[in-house]
């Protein structure tokens, strides 16, 4: 994995993103009741520490760098792979009084979004702790935060959302996870789901879209797809729709660039390095290997 610096060269420039002075915020993922952003503060120890509030619950993942965190709720130092928990109105101060600058992925919840997460996880309301160290339960999820800032080809920010949401709820309530199989019905709707995708796998299939077609919570959908399929909804789609344009390269004469934006890549270096990693080849050698079939 690449170094995350704390102040990466293409930092966005201060502006409207701004939350406070030395912090910097750049949009990594929006949907409904969550956004993520990439935050990363400059301040070292000339600056004086001033209160915030959070205005609704987050949790950010610390990625580089340090900083000293306190709270109504507690205080501690927070350092990369830590969580900083944020309940509704609570009052806070940072400072940076040995070192300079931090970086972490925030994720921001709506609060009904968040209530329903933290009830089918198992939990109540709130986390009971204002943050949470390394700890092992957590680190499949922070890394792939980590992943995010530095090769985001196969991430999908919105099931991360909902995952760490859940996962730390447990963690930080000491909630054990829900050890039973899916129930039938729930097994019934995601087999509809799974048919949806391979009807027509280019069109718009966010983890929210294909949980309220299978009429299950976007939470409980992707425990229970990812229990009968072996892969996040967002994998699945993403191999159907390569599984697709390989077809179409060894079967027509489509543009490569059409076959890239039919099956849901913003642009064709995007798919060309996605199609690579999943064939081993680029769609160009596949096509002209095709067609020696």
């Amino acid at each position: 994995m690449a170094k995350i610096a704390v102040a990466p060269d293409d930092a966005p420039a201060a502006g409207p993103a701004e939350v406070a002075s030395g912090i910097r915020a750049r949009l990594l993922g929006r949907g409904e009741g969550w956004v993520a952003e990439d935050v990363v503060c400059t301040s070292g120890p000339w600056d004086r520490p001033f209160e915030e509030r959070h205005e609704g619950t987050s949790i950010a993942v610390v990625v580089a760098g340090s900083f000293q965190y306190r709270s109504s709720a507690g205080s501690g130092l927070m350092t990369p792979g830590s969580l900083l928990l944020g309940e509704p109105g609570q009052s806070f101060e940072c400072s940076h009084a040995h070192a300079v600058g931090d970086r972490c992925v925030a994720f921001h919840y709506a609060p009904e979004f968040f209530a329903r997460l933290t009830a089918e996880a198992g939990g109540e309301r709130g986390f009971g702790t204002p943050r949470l160290p390394p700890l092992r339960d957590l680190s499949a999820l922070v890394a792939r935060a980590y992943a995010g800032l530095t090769a985001p080809l196969d991430l999908s920010w919105e099931e991360l959302a909902v995952e760490l949401a859940a996962r730390t709820v447990q963690v930080a309530l000491g909630v054990p996870a829900d050890p039973r199989g899916p129930a039938p019905s729930a097994v019934a709707r995601v087999t509809r789901a799974v048919r949806a995708v391979e009807r027509d796998p280019g069109t718009d299939l966010s983890l929210a879209g294909l949980a309220r077609e299978a009429r299950l919570s976007p939470y409980h959908f992707l425990r229970t797809f990812q229990r009968l399929t072996g892969l996040t909804p967002h994998q699945y789609v993403r191999r159907t729709r390569l599984r697709e344009a390989a077809r179409r390269l060894a079967g027509g004469r489509s543009r490569i660039l059409d076959i890239a934006l039919d099956s849901g890549f913003g642009d064709v270096s995007n798919f060309n390095r996605a199609f690579r990693v999943e064939f081993g080849v680029s769609p160009r050698a596949y096509r002209r290997y095709a067609s020696t079939w």
